[in-house]
């Protein structure tokens, strides 16, 4: 089956979200990445833009500039915004020392800035990650330097501290908990608790880097239904695919693209709210720049090639979002 429709009417049609993940210079510089990311998408999720490192340059001192760039781009083409992440124990301002603080100036400093960077985008933006990779590989809370002065309970404080001033659906996002594992395990159990204890929890997002390792499509479906059976809705939230460099298969612009339609098939028919890739372009992958991963794994793992050309992998997900 063919068609000569973009990704993002066959999504709409469908009732699905289906948008990129990405930074703020290619949104500046190239006339392509905007030009890609308007046609085919109505979702987007600025990638470390919104993290607290890059928003706050000092302690008194917030850099809204990236951020409002990609929320503006959105907002300007009717395109469904996440907001990623309010909180996370990674790109933390490099000012910022944790032994500055008692654990109540911690608490303190953590609620100031979810009310004030989700109260800034009310209205503006439809989702949030409020919490983001909160559990470990093998399954306990991460020990974070949230976690080690303020408690399991950081988790539950965040959501409600968000509810406070965002009118946006509040998401916890992790990654290796996309099928039945020990960590999806895990989550569940931990969203399952927020919501007995009525954490205003809206749903869940799976990253599904698929790296190497591709989880089952079957997994996934079944692990997308118990969390809906939760009450929760869901979202792929910053999905690719690429190849250990020592174990590329044959053909593997086909094995991808066989991938991704098996996953937007599971979208659909598992309910999901929506499918974020982690990117544009193979150009602005993660993989190409992000410590060892370039050294690891193929850095062509999404829909479009590093010239914007559609690949089969795209035409795959279009293909099984057009089917009835």
């Amino acid at each position: 089956m063919t068609t000569d429709r973009v990704l993002r009417e066959v999504a709409g049609d469908r009732g699905l979200h289906v948008g990129a993940m990405i930074g703020p210079e290619p949104l500046r510089t190239e006339p392509r990445h905007r030009r890609t990311l308007a046609e085919e998408f109505s979702a987007v999720t600025p990638g470390s833009a919104l993290k607290m490192g890059p928003l706050r340059p000092s302690r008194d001192t917030y850099d809204l500039a990236d951020a409002d760039a990609i929320v503006d781009f959105g907002v300007e083409h009717d395109m469904y915004v996440r907001g990623h992440a309010l909180v996370w124990h990674r790109q933390l301002p490099e000012w910022f020392q944790p032994w500055d603080y008692t654990d109540d100036q911690l608490r303190e400093f953590l609620r100031d800035h979810v009310h004030t960077v989700a109260g800034r985008y009310h209205g503006r933006i439809d989702a949030w990650d409020v919490v983001n990779e909160a559990v470990a590989d093998d399954g306990s809370l991460r020990e974070t330097v949230w976690y080690d002065a303020l408690g399991a309970d950081y988790v539950a404080d965040a959501f409600r501290w968000a509810s406070e001033v965002s009118d946006a659906d509040l998401y916890y996002n992790d990654y290796g908990c996309e099928a039945l594992t020990e960590k999806a395990d895990a989550v569940y159990d931990l969203l399952a608790d927020l919501l007995d204890r009525d954490v205003p929890v809206d749903g869940v997002g799976l990253q599904l880097h698929a790296l190497g390792d591709r989880p089952d499509p079957e997994s996934i479906r079944e692990n997308v239904e118990r969390f809906r059976d939760l009450g929760l809705d869901v979202q792929i939230t910053e999905m690719d695919v690429a190849f250990d460099r020592e174990d590329v298969p044959e053909d593997p612009l086909a094995v991808q693209a066989d991938y991704y339609r098996e996953v937007a098939e599971v979208c659909l028919e598992a309910g999901c709210d929506a499918l974020v890739v982690a990117g544009v372009s193979d150009a602005n992958s993660w993989l190409r720049y992000f410590a060892d991963f370039p050294e690891n794994y193929t850095g062509d793992p999404l829909l479009f090639d590093e010239r914007y050309r559609p690949k089969p992998a795209y035409d795959a997900v279009v293909e099984a979002l057009a089917e009835d």
